[in-house]
């Protein structure tokens, strides 16, 4: 018997299953938080989040651009390899709250960049807070590897929730409109 024929017998994903759907899923929310990027390709948007009133603290550009795609390789990485277990509560549960925080980094972008809504966006990233939690701990119970996926994850977005509320505090509503 091969790998993914044992795979398939024990409940989990075969590894071409498992891939798809991890490439699927973070190649959705790369398209949807390149659209709105602040970058040259982009120079509305740009000009909006250069104006914006920022904290000290607020790292260069390019490191978001350097975190994001490793925070969400990590996440793969870990949503992969729980996609591999057998199904169940708690596998099941992990891998729907991994597809919720993907749908919320690009959504949180969609907010942020594209939306211009500072206050909504803040509270989405205080939201992903809890769900990368939740991931997590859930993870934990199928997968370690996985569950530790979710802690830079978590530690980012702490940072990043501190960073997007002192953005909309420091901008009043003409500032993030315009």
């Amino acid at each position: 018997m091969n790998e993914i024929e044992e795979a398939s017998r024990a409940g989990g994903l075969s590894r071409p299953a498992a891939l798809a759907i991890v490439v699927a899923a973070l190649g959705v929310s790369a398209v949807v938080g390149r659209r709105n990027a602040p970058d040259p390709s982009h120079p509305q948007i740009r000009r909006w989040y250069k104006r914006l009133s920022k904290p000290s603290y607020t790292p260069p550009d390019a490191a978001f651009g350097a975190v994001w795609p490793v925070l969400e390789t990590g996440l793969g990485v870990g949503a992969y390899r729980l996609l591999r277990q057998p199904a169940g509560d708690a596998r099941n549960t992990a891998v729907a709250l991994w597809l919720v925080n993907i749908a919320l980094i690009g959504g949180w972008t969609q907010l942020f960049f594209k939306e211009k809504a500072l206050g909504p966006s803040a509270i989405t990233s205080a939201a992903m807070i809890a769900t990368g939690t939740a991931y997590g701990v859930t993870a934990a119970k199928v997968d370690k590897v996985a569950a530790a996926s979710a802690v830079p994850f978590v530690g980012w977005l702490g940072f990043a929730t501190l960073l997007a509320e002192q953005i909309w505090v420091r901008n009043d509503a003409s500032a993030a409109s315009a």
